[in-house]
């Protein structure tokens, strides 16, 4: 099963995700690859970024094809001078063989995709999703456990407008036997849509105020930042520092337990250094690098 487009984490089906899984392994052992060799990846950005932006654009370079960047599009682009999200898709898909795109606007990496004459990537849409950060969290999850199923799952932090955190509810559905712990301040809750997407796909969740109570039970903790930038001053008063694994509470977490978080971390991870490095139950760099080979497996899937 080939995809077009990559916008929506509920298009994969396990058969995508392991196909993808395999040719991330493989590129990870073989990185003498270019098979995207003559090829052009075109970078939309309408909101800050770090490792996916950057990440895309290594895996594009590393399979020996090119990009164009535009890193602030909100301001440095003709988005200033009033271009439609329509227009800017038309002509740049004109120039490149594929288009990554992130938007402040919920919906417009889906709108991208009914224009574009090239695969369209969502690299994340307001407050709706980010497909390929929930593609690489399940990849880690993968090699760090060796399944997918009968895994025991706290999601912390803002999960209200969490896009990271839908997009891994919505994958993680596709799996049996799965368990999902939701921890939240109370006005940063998980929405409805994406619990009743659980109940139809009979997946277990319940709702937990005690992080310390919950981290002895779970395989799994991701932890996720309060995002100041979309609430008001008061709302992240109320919610910031609620939930914060440290060093005095992340032996609570068995051995075989790991910390993921899809990054950047404020203040929700405060571990020393030497925990961070030397404890392998801190898994967020390793989950961080592992977003280059699955986007490395994703460009081939979509352009080669």
């Amino acid at each position: 099963m080939i995809l077009k487009h990559f916008v929506d984490s509920r298009q994969l089906t396990p058969e995508i995700i392991f196909q993808l899984f395999s040719t991330a392994d493989r590129v990870r052992r073989e990185n003498s690859e270019r098979p995207l060799s003559g090829k052009i990846l075109a970078t939309l950005f309408y909101e800050p970024s770090t490792r996916t932006r950057l990440s895309f654009e290594a895996a594009m370079l590393r399979l020996g094809g090119s990009v164009l960047s535009t890193e602030n599009a909100k301001d440095f682009s003709s988005h200033v001078k009033g271009e439609t999200i329509e227009d800017t898709v038309r002509v740049v898909s004109a120039y490149a063989d594929a288009i990554v795109i992130r938007h402040y606007e919920e919906g417009m990496a889906a709108l991208a995709s009914e224009i574009s004459k090239v695969p369209i990537i969502n690299a994340g849409d307001g407050k709706g999703q980010h497909p390929t950060q929930a593609l690489l969290d399940v990849y880690t999850i993968w090699r760090e456990f060796g399944r997918l199923e009968g895994l025991k799952i706290a999601i912390v932090g803002d999960l209200a407008q969490g896009r990271t955190a839908r997009s891994l509810c919505y994958i993680l559905g596709k799996f049996t036997g799965n368990e999902i712990v939701f921890l939240s301040p109370n006005n940063l809750k998980m929405k409805d849509d994406i619990k009743e997407y659980l109940d139809k796909h009979r997946v277990n969740y319940s709702e937990r105020e005690n992080l310390d109570e919950v981290l002895p039970l779970v395989d799994i903790v991701y932890m996720t930042r309060i995002q100041k930038e979309r609430m008001t001053v008061d709302e992240y008063t109320n919610a910031k520092g609620k939930y914060i694994i440290n060093k005095n509470n992340i032996n609570f977490l068995k051995k075989s337990a790991r910390i993921l978080h899809p990054l950047p971390k404020i203040e929700e991870i405060n571990l020393p250094l030497e925990i961070e490095e030397k404890d392998n139950r801190v898994a967020y760099f390793r989950q961080a690098e592992n977003g280059l080979y699955i986007r490395m497996a994703l460009l081939i899937h979509l352009i080669e």
